[in-house]
């Protein structure tokens, strides 16, 4: 793990709101290296969300700079931004964001329409992908014939169809039993380390955070990096 795959510098974010200015995010210096699983933590309004959209290319900083396996976002214009996201970087929702009227297979196929690939080759990348997350025999299943834990399952086999080298995941287990919590974080680790995919993850769950390399605390603009005791802790006071 030696080369920065994500380089956040001197990042700061603000909002109109009315007539009152919103700064959840100031002066953000971040890296991580490819192949970590990074978690990221902090209590609700404290921007986390905001970074995460950042550093997937879906929102913009008001000043400093965003690269991302060796791209400065800012240098892109929406087009390019569009094109280099759907090829670097898989989006995990916390609650799934999937087409009820498609089937899982159409919903996993998604991202591939907008690539230059034969129906041939769309089928072998959802098979892969669905296989790789545990949810191939629900091709054919609608979202309402799944449960939350299969819907998460299918939105992370949206997230790698595109063989993207980082995974953005939102709060991925915020909306799941206990049971399908461990299943679904046992499957991110298999994807960081089977498949080597880069993982920066918002949780507010120190249980959650345990499977990544590293936890980092972000509150009132200022980002730390924190032991796991700290952070149960931290829950545990407020």
């Amino acid at each position: 793990m030696d080369k920065n795959i994500i380089e956040v510098s001197n990042l700061t974010k603000t909002y109109k709101r009315e007539d009152v200015e919103i700064t959840p995010l100031s002066e953000i210096n971040l890296t991580m290296k490819e192949g970590e699983f990074m978690s990221l933590m902090g209590p609700s309004g404290s921007g986390k969300t905001t970074l995460l959209n950042m550093i997937a290319g879906i929102d913009f900083p008001t000043s400093g700079e965003v690269v991302v396996n060796g791209q400065n976002l800012s240098t892109l214009s929406d087009d390019e931004l569009a094109k280099w996201r759907n090829r670097n970087v898989g989006y995990i929702f916390q609650l799934y964001n999937l087409i009820p009227v498609l089937t899982a297979y159409e919903n996993v196929e998604l991202p591939l329409l907008l690539l230059p690939l034969s129906s041939k080759q769309r089928k072998e990348h959802v098979i892969t992908a669905m296989r790789a997350a545990g949810i191939e025999d629900r091709a054919d299943h609608y979202p309402r014939q799944l449960s939350g834990g299969q819907e998460q399952r299918v939105a992370i086999a949206r997230a790698i169809v595109t063989d993207p080298e980082i995974l953005v995941a939102d709060e991925p287990t915020g909306d799941l039993d206990a049971k399908s919590e461990v299943e679904i974080l046992n499957l991110l680790k298999e994807l960081n380390e089977g498949f080597k995919k880069s993982i920066l993850m918002v949780t507010h769950d120190p249980n959650a955070a345990a499977f990544s390399h590293r936890q980092l605390h972000l509150d009132k603009g200022v980002l730390t990096e924190n032991s796991r005791e700290k952070e149960e802790a931290k829950c545990f006071d407020s």
